[in-house]
């Protein structure tokens, strides 16, 4: 068995003091440049790992950001963290993530777990949170970013779009193009607070015009091209009158429009589709289908700029209310 690496034992192979050695890979600014580099190499070489947990007992944080999400069975989420992680590469933060599965008191559970590590920051996705997660998050000794949406109270720091006025715009955009009888397929609705958000906007944009919904299907599941498919068929045969299906996500308008295609029904001649996120999955389908871009990168990346920022002036009390534009894109199916 290999004996397990200490940093008295990395101090030793560099020539410097545990101390100066526990300085420099720590990045400690009085350290130079080349004994840096030389620990730092030993380090690497030998397969060491720093205790961070012992750092942070004196520098009260370690050098990951805390970001929290429902899933990443989805395409939405991913594309979120690439946009963090591109904004901190340069930086010495890493983050590190956990899932709340679209339950708040498991958000609640990872929030604290998180938390206890003393993260330099962390991002939530999302508004709604329990009572005991809030004052966790008011309390947290490190900026707080909540992403995604704008539309409710944030804790603090805050970046996103309105799901309410993205639902609302879709409808206008359907009803300019002459659509009157028009279903709903939306997923995890009561738990996607979000997607609800965006289906309340659509119904009251539609009802400004005096148009109701034709048909709704609230599915409790999450978003799959397959539950897609199946659903749209499920609709259209209860309710053949339809003119128009809007999703809440692409991924089930991926499957609505395998569904058309597979049945014979032209695009947008015989029913027209809509989703919302913009995902790159749209890049491969036979057909261009209509979207909302979520602005989903850039949000990651907005967030992580908040997290440095904040880091660097050493203080969280300016706080950030980043509202992004969605735009539509009608493509070729409505």
């Amino acid at each position: 068995m290999t004996k397990k690496l200490l940093l008295k034992d990395v101090a030793h192979l560099a020539g410097v003091s545990e101390m100066t050695a526990s300085r420099a890979l720590r990045g400690a600014p009085d350290v130079s440049a080349k004994t840096k580099a030389k620990v730092e190499e030993i380090a690497r070489s030998h397969g060491y790992v720093p205790n961070r947990i012992a750092g942070s007992l004196s520098s009260q944080s370690v050098n990951l950001v805390a970001v929290v999400v429902p899933s990443l069975n989805s395409f939405v989420f991913p594309e979120v963290l690439s946009g963090i992680s591109a904004v901190l590469k340069g930086s010495p933060l890493k983050p590190v993530v956990g899932i709340s599965g679209y339950d708040l008191e498991e958000e609640e559970g990872v929030i604290r777990e998180m938390l206890s590590w003393r993260p330099s920051g962390l991002i939530a996705a999302g508004l709604e949170h329990t009572g005991t997660t809030r004052r966790m998050l008011q309390q947290a000794d490190c900026p707080v970013v909540e992403v995604m949406d704008v539309d409710g109270d944030p804790v603090r720091h805050c970046v996103g779009i309105s799901h309410l006025q993205a639902g609302r715009d879709m409808a206008d955009q359907i009803l300019a193009c002459g659509y009157r009888k028009i279903g709903f397929i939306g997923t995890k609705m009561p738990q996607d607070f979000r997607a609800r958000k965006r289906f309340d906007g659509f119904t009251d944009g539609l009802a400004a015009q005096g148009v109701a919904l034709g048909d709704i299907e609230h599915y409790a599941g999450e978003s799959a091209i397959l539950t897609g498919r199946q659903l749209t068929s499920q609709m259209l045969e209860r309710s053949p009158e339809l003119d128009c299906i809007y999703y809440s996500s692409d991924v089930m308008s991926v499957g609505g429009l395998m569904h058309c295609l597979a049945a014979g029904l032209s695009v947008p001649g015989d029913i027209a589709l809509a989703g919302f996120n913009n995902l790159q999955i749209l890049q491969g389908m036979p057909q261009q289908l209509a979207t909302t871009d979520a602005c989903r990168r850039e949000i990651g990346e907005r967030a992580a700029r908040v997290i440095l920022q904040s880091r660097e002036a050493g203080s969280t009390d300016s706080l950030v209310f980043d509202r992004l534009c969605p735009a539509i894109s009608l493509g070729e199916t409505l």
